[in-house]
This record gives C-alpha cells, sequence and structure tokens, in this order.
C-alpha cells in the first residue's frame, strides 16, 4: 500500500474517533448478549411494542407497551405474511397508523426477494433502518480492528435501488440496500468503489458490466461484500472474459464492452452512467493482462483483504470455490438477514454461525420436529438447545408480529446466555417423494464432498425429483471448465461418479433416504450436465418471477417438484 493516495489516509485519520465509538458500540452489544440474553429480548418487545402502540393492529390484537412476553404469546399467533397483509395494504394506501405507531416513520417497502411466487412488499421504517445499520457497523467494525490493513482501503459492494417503483400513496419500494447507500455522507461515500448510481441500472448485463469496471478500476480494494458468493464467482467470470473490453473501457471512459448486442433497455442504462477515462490504470490492466493473459481478481486487488459473502445455506456451496480463486483472503459471513431483519452476526471467519440480535427484534423459535402440530410450542431464544433445528420467528419495529420467515436454522452453541445460530435453509426447500424428506443443506453437503473427492468444480447445481419406476433424484450440473454442453470433454464416467457419490451421501446423512433406497422405493441419484445458457435463463426465470433484484437472489440447490411438473426444465426453457 506504498502509494496508498493521500485521500484514504486522511479518511483513515479523521475516521479514528468514529471507529472508536463503534467498536464501543459492538463491545457493548457483544457483552450484553454474553450476560443478558432474556433481559435483552424483554426489553426489545417492550421496546417494539410501545412505539407501534395505538396502531390499529394493536387494537385488534389487545397490545400495548405494558404488555407481558407471556400476555404477547397467548394474544398473537404464530402466522406468515397472511397476519399482516391486510394492515400492509392499507399503510401501502396512505393508512400508515393501521400498522405503525405515530413516531414510527415509514421510509420504504423492501421487495422480498422472491423465495415464493409473489414478492411482498414489508414496510421498512425509520427505527428498522437505525437497527440495521448498527448491525452491519457491528459486524464491519470487528473486521476493521481484526485487519487493521482494511481501514485506509476501498471496498465494492453492489445495491439495489430503493426506488423500483412507487405504492399508492408515493412510498419508494425497492430494496432496503439502496435506501442506506443514499444515505451515506460523503466520506463514507468516499470508500465504495462503486458508485450508488449503479443501484438504478436497470439492465442486469449493464449494471454486473458497469460494477465491475468501477470495481477494478479501484487498485485500493480491501474488501468485496455481497450476499450471494456466487455474486462474486459471476465478477470473476466476467473480468476474465471481458478483460480486453474492461481494459479499453477504462481508458476512453466508455462502456462498450457491455453493447456488443445492445438492446434498448441496455444502451439506455448505460448512457445515464457518469463515465470517466482512467489512462493510467487502464495500462497498469493492460501490462496485467500482457503478462498474465488474462485478469484475476488476486492481480487487479493486490491489497484485498476479505469477502463479505453468505457461507451458510445453499450459498455455501460456492465458498471452497472462492477459496480457490481468492487464496489466503478472509472469508467473513455477514450474517442472516433479509428485508424482514437482521438476525444475527458472525464474529468468526469461515462460519455461518452468527450470534442473535437480541436487541434489534424479538425471536421466538418452533422446533422443525413440532411445525406440522396443530398447538405447536414456541420456544425462547435462551431456551434453545445445541444442536437442534428452528424456525426462526420475528416481532419488528416495522410491524411484523411473530412472523414465520421460513428460514431453518441450527443452534450450535451459545455466546455466553444467546444462542449462536447458523442458517440451513428455507422450510419450502424440503422435498419427499415418499417420505424421505430431503433438506436442501443436506443435498448441498453431499454434492460438496462428492466434488471435492472427484476434483470437479461446479459453477452451480440443482437437484429435483424425476419421474420414472421407482422416482428419484436427477442433479443438474454446470462444471466451471465446460459451459457448453457440447464441447464436453470430461470423462462422462466422472458424471456417473458425481451421482453414485451424492447418493451415498445422501444415505448416511438421511436414514429415511437410506431406507427408500434399499427397500427400492428411491431410484439411485443421475446426473445430467446443463448448458451455461440454460442456467442463465433459469436464473433469469426465477428473479423476474420473485421481482427481487439479481444481487439478492438465492439460488435453489434443491428444487421440490411434488407434483413431478419438471418445474426445474420448465425455468430452463427445456421443457
Amino acid at each position: 500500500m506504498t502509494n496508498l493516495p493521500l485521500r484514504n489516509r486522511l479518511r483513515q485519520i479523521l475516521g479514528t474517533s468514529h471507529r472508536r465509538s463503534i467498536l464501543r458500540q459492538r463491545d457493548s452489544f457483544l457483552e450484553a448478549t454474553r450476560i443478558g440474553c432474556a433481559a435483552e429480548q424483554t426489553a426489545t418487545l417492550n421496546r417494539l411494542l410501545a412505539l407501534n402502540s395505538g396502531t390499529q393492529f394493536s387494537r385488534d390484537f389487545g397490545l400495548n407497551a405494558g404488555t407481558t412476553v407471556e400476555e404477547f404469546r397467548r394474544q398473537v399467533p404464530v402466522a406468515g405474511f397472511e397476519l399482516v397483509q391486510p394492515y400492509v395494504e392499507k399503510v401501502k394506501n396512505g393508512q400508515h397508523n393501521a400498522l405503525l405507531g405515530q413516531d414510527n416513520k415509514l421510509l420504504m417497502f423492501a421487495l422480498t426477494s422472491g423465495t415464493t411466487a409473489d414478492s411482498k412488499l414489508i414496510p421498512v421504517t425509520q427505527q428498522f433502518v437505525n437497527d440495521y445499520r448498527r448491525g452491519w457497523q457491528n459486524w464491519g467494525i470487528g473486521l476493521y480492528f481484526e485487519y487493521p490493513q482494511l481501514q485506509p482501503l476501498n471496498m465494492v459492494q453492489i445495491t439495489s435501488s430503493h426506488k423500483r417503483f412507487l405504492a399508492p400513496d408515493g412510498t419508494p419500494c425497492g430494496n432496503i440496500s439502496g435506501l442506506v447507500a443514499a444515505m451515506q455522507g460523503r466520506i463514507v461515500r468516499s470508500m465504495y468503489s462503486v458508485p450508488s448510481e449503479i443501484a438504478h441500472v436497470t439492465d442486469s448485463d449493464v449494471k454486473k458490466y458497469a460494477a465491475l469496471k468501477y470495481a477494478i478500476q479501484d487498485p485500493f480494494v480491501g474488501m468485496v461484500i455481497t450476499a450471494n458468493p456466487s455474486t462474486v464467482l459471476q465478477m470473476v467470470e466476467l473480468l476474465e472474459s471481458k478483460a480486453e473490453w474492461l481494459v479499453r473501457d477504462i481508458h476512453d471512459g466508455t462502456m462498450t464492452g457491455c453493447l456488443e448486442n445492445p438492446t434498448d433497455a441496455a444502451a439506455a442504462s448505460a448512457a445515464r452512467l457518469k463515465l470517466r477515462p482512467d489512462r493510467n490504470r487502464s495500462r497498469q490492466l493492460e501490462s496485467l493482462l500482457t503478462q498474465r493473459g488474462t485478469l484475476s481478481p488476486m492481480d487487479v486487488w493486490p491489497d484485498l483483504v476479505a469477502l463479505g459473502v453468505w457461507c451458510g445455506g445453499s450459498a455455501g456451496a460456492y465458498v471452497s470455490r472462492l477459496r480457490r480463486l481468492f487464496p489466503g483472503i478472509v472469508v467473513r459471513d455477514h450474517g442472516l438477514h433479509a428485508s424482514e431483519g437482521r438476525m444475527t452476526m458472525p464474529i468468526h471467519n469461515d462460519s455461518s454461525a452468527g450470534v442473535l440480535e437480541v436487541q434489534t427484534h424479538f425471536f421466538e423459535f418452533l422446533p422443525v420436529a413440532e411445525s406440522q402440530s396443530s398447538t405447536p410450542v414456541t420456544l425462547l431464544a435462551q431456551e434453545l438447545q445445541e444442536g437442534q433445528e428452528y424456525f426462526i420467528l420475528l416481532t419488528t419495529s416495522s410491524g411484523l408480529y411473530r412472523y414465520n420467515i421460513k428460514d431453518v436454522v441450527r443452534c450450535v452453541g451459545f455466546h455466553g446466555s444467546t444462542p449462536m445460530l447458523e442458517f440451513l435453509h428455507k422450510g419450502a426447500h424440503i422435498s419427499s417423494i415418499t417420505g424421505e424428506k430431503i433438506a436442501e443443506s443436506q443435498v448441498v453437503q453431499a454434492v460438496r464432498t462428492s466434488a471435492d473427492a472427484l476434483q470437479l468444480q461446479l459453477r452451480l447445481f440443482t437437484m429435483t425429483p424425476q419421474w420414472n419406476e421407482p422416482p428419484g433424484y436427477v442433479l443438474f450440473v454446470d462444471l466451471v471448465d465446460y459451459p457448453d454442453q457440447q464441447q464436453l470433454r470430461v470423462d462422462t464416467d466422472k458424471l456417473a461418479e458425481l451421482a453414485a457419490g451424492t447418493d451415498t451421501e445422501l444415505r448416511n446423512a438421511n436414514l429415511e433416504y437410506r431406507e427408500k433406497r434399499e427397500t427400492g422405493r428411491l431410484a439411485p441419484v443421475t446426473c445430467q450436465l446443463l448448458d451455461r445458457a440454460r442456467w442463465d435463463q433459469f436464473t433469469a426465470s426465477r428473479t423476474q418471477r420473485g421481482g427481487g433484484s439479481v444481487e439478492q437472489y438465492k439460488h435453489p440447490c434443491l428444487l421440490p417438484d411434488p407434483q413431478f411438473e419438471s418445474l426445474f426444465l420448465k425455468a430452463c426453457g427445456t421443457a
């Protein structure tokens, strides 16, 4: 970092006091979770009920600032979005007091990422944003003090617009990441390599190219943050395939590399960007390209320290490839969070487990074993048991009450009195043909173990049921080195070995699956290679259907298909 710009060094010096303040905030949170989980959760519920007291929802369910934990759990049912949807509809039409207290200012509606058929609009209030930002600050400051070389460096983070459209009352609807970016002050904004204007680019190809162009134009990147690790892998692939275009566009201050086959939308998106030539950086990158024959992230960002990506659930399937592409780089999960709220804060590298955010939301937990019960017993945070799996329930400042977000988590231990939770999978991502109840987390681990043993690098994979006599599961894969099925040079026996290895791992992980296989009720896993273009179509189809952003997209490693309707192949355009 000998050539670090003066502005970066000045920013580091000027930010010293602020960083120490955030560190004290983070340490206070960790101390509170260590000694007082139950007390913190009671205080949080009291604060949330007081914040939204006097609303129509509160009146309908008999809630007020003095409602106890026991009364709250008795008076409000565990439910999905349907419980608050009528109230949200009123909020969308300007009746904010239907769900939000008079001091709980509505800022926007967050658009869910589309794991269900229709996107939901989640109210986002000032208090919610304050809590959201505090959670991110607490997470980030840990890295900044563990790895102080990060402090003068910049970061790459891709956000999406919070103004994709307007609700009937004029409230913007979109992604909370875009709102937080828009609220940043000038000094904080200077830390980001990719300008906030990129969030408003509507064409996904233009957006990815433009974000990468700005990212590699900055040689002083210390951290890359995005939700899904597959986004980072896409950046690496684009960097390799478009290296010459990127170098030329950085030199000229243009965007020609993403407009080889321009659409009107793409051209309009590119035209809105403020571009500037950077001939010095272009020469540096051109020299690297000449020497190496390609551009790699470790070459363009020699000071890179950390990647902040999800490591749990289906996202974990791609972390091993990240480690190969970014050797020696810190990988830190930034926690379980969604449009509905932040739930955990990881404090260790290479783990998706995080401390429950007990000062932000009120949490309850539904044991997976009881999820089908007509009278399920829910547990409080301090009542969890290590090794057990639960659905997580949220009560938030934005008006969600005992909301079952359908995320399955496992308690892996405790930070003092507060549980450490790791995300496993969405509750919907459980497939059962004959009662085997395979979980997505089991599929991820089985495929990862089998692929590693065969030294196969998988870009994407999805397992889905397939009707046959007997029925079974087919594993569709995209191998890193073979984007075109017609050019396949890999030994086809490897695919059969991958299928067999995955089948064996599933037998070991799931007793019901083993029993169904041994009795012939399930056929062995089979494996098929699918063209890269079909995977791209699948991703586009899922993103468009759900209404979420590309950055939010969570690729399903297990796609249930209980009616054997070829849902996966239809989404790929092959059925």
